[in-house]
């Protein structure tokens, strides 16, 4: 049985009883429980759930009553996603016992498609980190090389993909914590324009970044979760109020992009091999009839900069909530009320978080809000008006890295936040702009680790991303290598 069958083609199955949802479950618990005591790219499991909803599949598609795309289909959650009667750790000690008590937009929206909602995925604690190391409950590794980082935040959610534990799965995208991982792992990796799916239900990280995304091993199978988890959610006032629709069936047209290729993306310092796999990326489009241009982005080398202002100071805010009063870990050392929210924080949130948490208060205190937080919204505003620029000129999509190099090794730049902060340099100005991005497999670098390249479109224009991919998947195969693991 091919384990690699991607959700498309393991719906095929399905429809002509080559297998059934419930053996294809079965098939996955086994692979997991074989392979992902090195890997770590889980935090739970609820194999009798799982299970139950593969059977209510299986007897829907019996009775000729399917519910569409993605039914019967396993679908894994980054675990800052709330599924109800499930932990919803975000790779903290903080939540480490917490349940949560309602399901998430995206998880309902999943439920009603059919889908099985299966794993529960590791990530960096509360979504901050770019190579998965900062969870609490272990670094996960990245099944192409278990010496290397999956990436980060979503690392967990990309290495499921990568080594065959489920089709599709979901993560979150703050900086490029979808993106950025799905290049170090091999697999597609859609951080959709803000707005576009709902975050309620989504643990805050910065309020005005995150979005959640689906990353899969074909194009295909992103634009029937999208068309899924889509639209106005009445419990997000930031939703957007038109769905995606059509589906895959809408990635076969004739498609010829004009795509910009910003020179300042391609003067910062990058793997060799990284660079020529996305080059080589630009000349197929170009033999396939596309118009390419040099284009400039000029504030793009403040995005980092701005970011850290931004997010930490909205993590600052949000993290407020986690106080050791009501759901968290609560210390049993304190003999007092502030010893309750000092200590338990103290012994809850780990390092990078803390580092975080207290960067964004001082961004926001009393006589450095204007010099920190509002600078860089003003900071944002000018990147957000360099990509409207250059779509108003014409540009259909843009093209960069999605990483300055290939996967590196664990504990190599744990110790270094500002190495580690630039390690999304290519990927944080969408999500300052709150643009679609994707990142999409090239090719591999001698040492066989994954290489990506990026597209954004501008606002709402998924569909042309996924058409741009479907175009270069139909005449590439590095999404079609897999990792040296198991069958």
């Amino acid at each position: 049985m091919e384990i690699y069958k991607t959700a498309s083609q393991l719906r095929s199955a399905l429809e002509s009883g080559e297998v059934s949802s419930e053996e294809w479950v079965k098939q996955l618990i086994q692979r997991i429980e074989s392979l992902d005591g090195e890997i770590n790219s889980h935090l739970g499991l609820d194999k009798e759930s799982a299970l139950g909803q593969a059977k209510a599949a299986d007897q829907r598609r019996a009775n000729g009553e399917s519910l569409g795309a993605l039914d019967g289909i396993p679908i894994s959650l980054k675990n800052n996603m709330a599924i109800k009667g499930q932990k919803l750790t975000c790779g903290s000690h903080i939540l480490e016992n917490f349940e949560s008590p309602y399901d998430a937009t995206v998880v309902e929206k999943l439920k009603a498609a059919g889908a099985v909602i299966f794993g529960r995925l590791n990530m960096d604690e509360f979504a901050m980190g770019s190579s998965n190391e900062t969870s609490y409950f272990g670094t996960t590794r990245n099944p192409w090389n278990l010496e290397r980082t999956p990436g980060g935040s979503s690392g967990g959610s990309a290495a499921a993909v990568a080594a065959g534990f489920c089709p599709v799965s979901l993560g979150s995208d703050t900086g490029g914590s979808i993106r950025q991982p799905a290049s170090f792992c091999g697999v597609y990796g859609l951080k959709p324009t803000y707005g576009r799916i709902s975050r309620y239900g989504l643990v805050a990280f910065a309020s005005s970044l995150d979005q959640i995304g689906p990353l899969a091993r074909e194009v295909d199978d992103l634009a029937d979760v999208l068309t899924a988890v889509s639209g106005l959610d009445p419990k997000d006032s930031s939703s957007y109020p038109e769905t995606v629709t059509g589906g895959s069936s809408e990635l076969n047209g004739e498609v010829k992009p004009v795509i910009g290729v910003p020179k300042e993306f391609f003067e910062y310092p990058m793997d060799e091999e990284v660079l020529s796999s996305v080059k080589a990326a630009i000349a197929y489009y170009e033999k396939q009839g596309c118009e390419v241009r040099e284009i400039s982005l000029p504030n793009s080398h403040l995005s980092v900069s701005a970011y850290y202002v931004i997010a930490t100071a909205e993590a600052s805010s949000n993290l407020a909530r986690f106080d050791g009063i009501r759901y968290t870990h609560r210390s049993k050392d304190a003999k007092d009320l502030m010893e309750v929210y000092f200590k338990s924080r103290g012994e809850g949130f780990g390092e990078e978080v803390k580092r975080r948490i207290i960067l964004g208060t001082f961004a926001l205190s009393s006589g450095y809000h204007d010099a920190y937080y509002l600078k860089a919204q003003k900071v944002r505003t000018l990147i957000r008006e360099d990509f409207s620029k250059n779509f108003e000129d014409g540009v259909d999509l843009i093209l960069t890295p999605t990483a300055p190099t290939t996967a590196f090794k664990i504990d190599e730049s744990i110790q270094d936040p500002l190495t580690m902060y630039l390690n999304d340099i290519f990927t944080i100005p969408a999500n300052l702009a709150g643009l679609p991005g994707l990142s999409v497999p090239c090719g591999a670098s001698s040492e066989n680790l994954p290489i990506g390249f990026q597209l954004i479109a501008p606002h709402f224009k998924e569909m042309s991303l996924l058409q741009a991919a479907k175009l270069y998947e139909n005449g590439n195969e590095a999404h079609l290598v897999r990792p040296p693991l198991g069958n």
